[in-house]
């Protein structure tokens, strides 16, 4: 073919003596090089930056589905959360009342003595109270043995108003023996520091919310 033959028969030292035809293939040549650097160097990255793109596109629909999903259980979950917030305010009210809490505390070193420990201090402290109970320490130090001790967590338990009893610091030591040597038969002492709880009343749920949004807001400041 004569094209071929123009291209073995080139005189590199003559370009401009090149044949018509030949110049144009070598021109579509570079042409084509060109195009090709110009793609592996920007229309790649630009594929890159275009499928980077798309996996956050997908990311983006799904935070979508999962948002819409909780959108449309909202109704579904507050109503939920009301019936759970009704339930404790009906196990709150189990707990002691403010009116109460004096009786208990008695019972409670009633039952002790019942249970035949013997109370070398029963010392209640003044409440702190929290969002929606107060708490209230007890210092005290108790002797008697294991059985004893048991006697007296189940007589608490079977008292009529559900009695929450926290330990705090407290420790449960052999009793030493007796200045003559004699054994201390299985006594203990239980020392340290408990809590127990009462709910607050509405009036004082509602100040004790008021002093918590004021210190809330001084905070912020």
């Amino acid at each position: 073919m004569k094209f071929l033959d123009d291209i073995r028969n080139l005189d590199r030292n003559n370009v401009g003596g090149w044949p018509q035809s030949v110049k144009l293939f070598f021109l579509a040549l570079l042409f084509a090089f060109v195009v090709l650097l110009g793609w592996y160097f920007y229309i790649s990255d630009q594929q890159d930056s275009l499928a980077t793109l798309a996996g956050k596109e997908d990311q983006l629909k799904q935070e979508f589905v999962t948002k819409q999903a909780k959108a449309v259980n909202l109704d579904a979950l507050q109503k939920q959360l009301d019936e759970m917030q009704d339930m404790l305010r009906q196990l709150l009210r189990q707990l002691p009342s403010k009116t109460e809490m004096p009786e208990l505390l008695v019972d409670i070193s009633q039952t002790a003595l019942s249970a035949g420990l013997e109370t070398e201090l029963f010392e209640p402290g003044p409440e702190t109270p929290k969002d929606f109970y107060a708490e209230k320490p007890i210092t005290l130090r108790m002797t008697g043995t294991y059985h004893q001790f048991g006697a007296f967590i189940s007589g608490v338990a079977s008292l009529p108003r559900v009695v929450i009893l926290t330990l705090h610091d407290v420790s449960l030591t052999p009793v030493a023996a007796t200045k003559d040597g004699s054994p201390a038969n299985g006594q203990l002492v239980l020392q340290g520091t408990v809590k127990t709880y009462r709910y607050l009343d509405d009036a004082e749920s509602a100040a004790q919310g008021a002093t918590s949004g004021k210190a809330a807001a001084g905070g912020r400041k």
